[in-house]
């Protein structure tokens, strides 16, 4: 059964934060993000972009981006990936893997899909990748500085 557990997903750890990414499940989820890439459907953008998204207990869930003719209603690789997990009952995450076929400069999410992300913490790791299988490691929070999350909707 998955993982889904009542409360925020800070609540489940006491640092709020993810253990540790192994290297094993880091080269996991960047290879899954570049397969995922090829599966990108990108008729107007021509810009693939694939996602890879680590559950705290180790499954990977994939997601590639979807465009439409109307344009709003494109769908970004990152979400994708994340509400493949979600609706599977997974809530918990401990790091996402983004790649493109950017070669100068390694590819981020979106303001849009930092924010998607925040809504499962901010103290998980986003892999950034080039199409050579090179990466740097961001936390989310580094990402989306003095983000807004389900804790500040809590009254006092």
């Amino acid at each position: 059964m998955a993982e889904k557990q009542p409360g925020s997903p800070q609540d489940d750890h006491p640092s709020g934060s993810s253990p540790a990414v192994r290297p094993d499940q880091i080269q996991q989820l960047v290879d899954t993000c570049r397969e995922a890439k090829h599966f990108s459907y990108c008729p107007y953008s021509s810009f693939p972009v694939g996602a890879a998204v680590l559950t705290w207990d180790g499954k990977v869930f994939s997601g590639c981006n979807v465009e439409n003719a109307s344009y709003p209603l494109a769908v970004c690789a990152e979400r994708t990936a994340i509400q493949k997990a979600v609706s599977e009952g997974y809530t918990r995450f401990r790091a996402m893997a983004v790649a493109s076929n950017k070669q100068e400069a390694f590819v981020a999410p979106c303001g849009a899909c930092r924010q998607v992300l925040r809504e499962f913490g901010k103290e998980w790791d986003v892999y950034l990748t080039k199409p050579d299988g090179s990466y740097i490691v961001k936390t989310l929070e580094e990402l989306l500085p003095y983000c807004f999350g389900p804790e500040d909707l809590k009254t006092p």
